[in-house]
């Protein structure tokens, strides 16, 4: 189960399906979803995000530490103000940190504040990198996660040539 962790501005805690209507200002957003790597559709309702919510806690409940899901909230005044995670990305198990925020916090730094929580909880339990993938296009997100000290890696695996 992800471990609430808190910063100057912000809480990350574990999801509960009672933030099904606030999620929804995230991953019910075309410009949110669209950057989302994999993929996510666009959630169409609150209740399809409620059931995206249920799925995400009891994922949660089988996720080894120091992997989760997190709800990102305003310290000030819990606002609920989007999403983050740091999951284990396969076939090397590397762990990745996500962020997804409603686009009225975009901006202010969140995003940036939300990945340094997270590599700091991997690295104090003993994780000795995170990565995060970001779309060649989505320039806001490359730009945070350079703020955050992170630089570019490109791989390939057998499975990603083309062509004969």
């Amino acid at each position: 189960m992800a471990q609430r962790l808190v910063t100057e501005r912000l809480v990350l805690r574990p999801w509960t399906p009672d933030d099904a209507e606030a999620a929804l200002a995230a991953y019910g957003d075309a410009e949110v979803a669209r950057w989302l790597v994999p993929e996510m559709d666009t959630v169409p309702d609150p209740a399809a995000m409620r059931l995206v919510l249920q799925q995400w806690v009891a994922e949660g409940a089988r996720l080894l530490t120091p992997a989760g899901r997190w709800a990102v909230e305003l310290r000030a005044d819990q606002t609920l103000i989007g999403g983050a995670t740091l999951l284990p990305l396969a076939p090397d198990d590397e762990f990745e940190i996500g962020w997804q925020l409603i686009p009225a916090a975009w901006g202010h730094g969140y995003a940036t504040e939300t990945g340094l929580a997270l590599a700091r909880w991997a690295f104090d339990q003993g994780i000795e990198q995170v990565i995060a993938v970001v779309r060649p296009t989505n320039k806001r997100a490359e730009a945070m996660v350079r703020r955050m000290g992170m630089e570019w890696v490109f791989r390939l695996r057998p499975g990603d040539l083309t062509g004969p």
